[in-house]
């Protein structure tokens, strides 16, 4: 799934049986919008701002739409599971509001497995719990879009008209904040590819990278995915003076140059290397 089908799994649970109508109306959109969005043969997804100010209006959590997907208790006024069920009770619930289409020796296999003693306590199956009350919440999980956009680390790149949607990559914001990386919303967060050797060793060619495209204007010494000339770049950007920016390559074989800061159209700031090393 990527985040527009999240963002439409979990609208359609939040309507539930209400009217169409009367949610479009609450949510400042029009019907024809939402029916829109709802609809299985128009290509319109839920975006950003609208995801928000859903969840605004229905007093949810910021992000939630981007949940993977949103829990039912996670729905205003929704009745929460009982803590007390069983392993097993928890399963049968599960197969029995999601387990359509799964094969009958299957479903037998998971209660089986749900329902078996461990350390001599019969029903408490430590596998299927270990695995419902795993570390992390899903509710800390997001979605990241990744983009067919190149940034190039050496003569440009240009820019694709209509980017196309790669593999999105699934996330713990917090996680990202323990690495140290610094943003305000996740939603700001996207995935772009560098290519060229000029930012080697910091960027190798076809690295992924963390963007955050919030962040239009030069905020501090950094690498940053910018337009210039035409093309697209992923450099390090100083300012040079009151018209120029210094753009830097980390490769030493690659030469640094001064480029006006009036021509330059800052897209995103980069702030993780999805780096992988060979083992």
């Amino acid at each position: 799934m990527d985040i527009y089908e999240i963002r439409k799994h979990n609208l359609v649970k939040l309507i539930g049986n209400q009217r169409k109508g009367s949610c479009a109306e609450r949510w400042g959109m029009a019907p024809a919008h939402l029916s829109q969005i709802l609809s299985d043969k128009t290509a319109k997804n839920l975006g950003d701002d609208v995801a928000r100010r859903i969840e605004e209006v229905e007093k949810l959590p910021r992000g939630w739409f981007d949940s993977i997907p949103a829990s039912d208790d996670a729905l205003p006024h929704a009745e929460a599971l009982d803590s007390k069920l069983s392993a097993a009770d928890l399963v049968k619930q599960m197969l029995a509001k999601s387990g359509k289409g799964i094969p009958e020796e299957t479903r037998q296999r998971l209660l089986a497995a749900a329902e078996a003693p461990v350390d001599g306590e019969p029903g408490d199956a430590g596998l299927v719990k270990a695995d419902l009350n795993r570390p992390g919440l899903v509710g800390d999980e997001v979605w990241i879009a990744h983009y067919d956009v190149r940034g190039a680390m050496g003569g440009g790149e240009v820019t694709h008209d209509f980017p196309e949607m790669l593999q999105d990559v699934r996330v713990s914001p917090k996680h990202l904040r323990e690495l140290g990386v610094e943003f305000k919303e996740h939603y700001h967060l996207k995935l772009v590819t560098g290519w060229g050797q000029s930012m080697a060793p910091t960027i190798k060619n076809r690295d992924p990278l963390i963007v955050d495209v919030s962040i239009r204007d030069f905020a501090g010494d950094g690498i940053y995915y910018f337009s210039w000339g035409g093309h697209e770049y992923i450099k390090r950007l100083q300012i040079a003076d009151e018209e120029y920016f210094e753009m830097i390559s980390d490769n030493p074989k690659h030469k640094d140059r001064m480029i006006r800061r009036e021509e330059t159209y800052i897209q995103a700031r980069v702030l993780l290397v999805w780096n992988a090393h060979l083992v």
